[in-house]
């Protein structure tokens, strides 16, 4: 059973970075097409990002393409989520989750979700 617990979530100033990490501690990591979704206050979730198991194919939204990078590291079950560049309209909860395929598409079908971390960017 895969299980998901974000982390490092926090409040930084517009321009700042944080990493975000994403860790299945159900340890069923193998083989998972790994996502990150975020919902801002008042609005929908919204995808960020998605890697596939081998962390050879990536996507991203088109609003954080080029400051937001996502990695993983399948030994540890961990996932990353390094943003750079912040801006107030980063502000939401970020989720991880996970699905037994990979597609290049921003649909939001994931089999498994994290509880979310509170990222603020402070203008």
């Amino acid at each position: 059973q895969v299980h998901l617990v974000e982390s490092g979530g926090g409040l930084v100033q517009a321009g700042g970075s944080l990493r975000l990490s994403c860790v299945d501690s159900g340890r069923t990591f193998t083989g998972y097409t790994m996502g990150w979704i975020r919902q801002a206050p008042g609005k929908g979730r919204e995808f960020v990002g998605v890697i596939s198991w081998s962390g050879d194919s990536t996507r991203y939204a088109d609003s954080v393409k080029d400051r937001f990078t996502i990695s993983r590291e399948n030994a540890k079950n961990t996932m990353y989520l390094q943003m750079n560049s912040l801006k107030p309209e980063d502000t939401a909860v970020y989720y991880c989750a996970a699905r037994p395929y990979y597609s290049g598409s921003d649909d939001l079908a994931y089999a498994y979700w994290g509880r979310g971390t509170q990222v603020t960017v402070s203008s």
